[in-house]
């Protein structure tokens, strides 16, 4: 082979592997950029569900006039529970729909919801709120 042909051929190896390697980066730069759009729209979407808790465990306890063992007021999360979970699947059963209500109750102003945590936080939250002393010692 020809010192020309052993250049040419040095240079498009050489060509190939510089574009490999760009390859790679612009690849990595997508995938962080989509990496980065799927957990603030993650983020953004629980935050919206949080509230959306909130307002229900609000309509609930309005509904109840404040009264956690109205006989009314078993029997409409007993209603609710069953249409709800029928449209929107699990995730509204009975203890649920309760722990949305405490939810509003225990942080009744809308902006004490912290985006930074989850339906998960607030849960463990409320289990926090339940607990006594003697339940610690």
């Amino acid at each position: 082979m020809s010192s020309k042909k052993i250049e040419n051929e040095e240079l498009r190896v050489k060509n190939l592997s510089n574009n490999k390697l760009l390859t790679d980066i612009i690849y990595e730069n997508i995938k962080n950029t989509l990496d980065e759009a799927r957990a603030k729209a993650y983020s953004s979407v629980n935050f919206y569900m949080v509230q959306a808790y909130w307002t229900i465990g609000k309509i609930i306890n309005e509904t109840q006039d404040g009264s956690e063992r109205a006989e009314y007021g078993k029997e409409l999360i007993n209603e609710l529970s069953k249409k709800l979970t029928g449209e929107y699947g699990k995730g509204f059963d009975k203890s649920n729909l309760s722990r949305m209500r405490k939810f509003y109750v225990l942080f009744n102003n809308v902006d004490a919801v912290r985006q930074e945590l989850s339906w998960t936080h607030y849960i463990l939250l409320l289990k926090v709120t339940a607990m006594t002393p003697a339940d610690c010692a």
